[in-house]
């Protein structure tokens, strides 16, 4: 139930990124620095139960995709610590060119590690009750 929050705050804050490469409102880049830091927050609290049920069961890290899932939603909280540090600095220099990079970077990631997590729970039956 966790994993939904960061991922609206991920493609949030790129919304808020474009919108603020077209306007330079600085009220946009305040709205990307604030979406990127609830994303980390309930990302970490979502890494931390995937990583009890990924330890916690042998058959889970057998499977395919829990993996590449692992680490793709690693890269994602790694690039979204990044993110907000940059979006730490003032004005331009916040979103334009590396934060809006970075964003981008991020929600493109977001629905392989989608996917994959998908197969894990409805093609492979991970936390789910048969």
């Amino acid at each position: 139930m966790l994993v939904p929050i960061p991922i609206v705050c991920f493609v949030g804050a790129l919304v808020t990124d474009i919108v603020y490469a077209f306007t330079a409102e600085m009220m946009y880049a305040d709205f990307s620095a604030w979406l990127l830091l609830v994303g980390i927050v309930f990302g970490v609290l979502a890494a931390i139960a995937g990583l009890i049920d990924f330890l916690g069961n042998r058959l889970i890290r057998q499977q395919t995709p829990a993996w590449p899932h692992l680490i793709g939603n690693l890269a994602v909280l790694i690039l979204a610590f990044f993110n907000n540090l940059i979006h730490t600095r003032d004005a331009w220099t916040s979103v334009m060119p590396v934060g809006l990079i970075l964003s981008i970077v991020t929600v493109i990631i977001l629905p392989v590690t989608g996917w994959l997590g998908w197969e894990m729970v409805y093609r492979h039956g991970a936390g789910a009750v048969r």
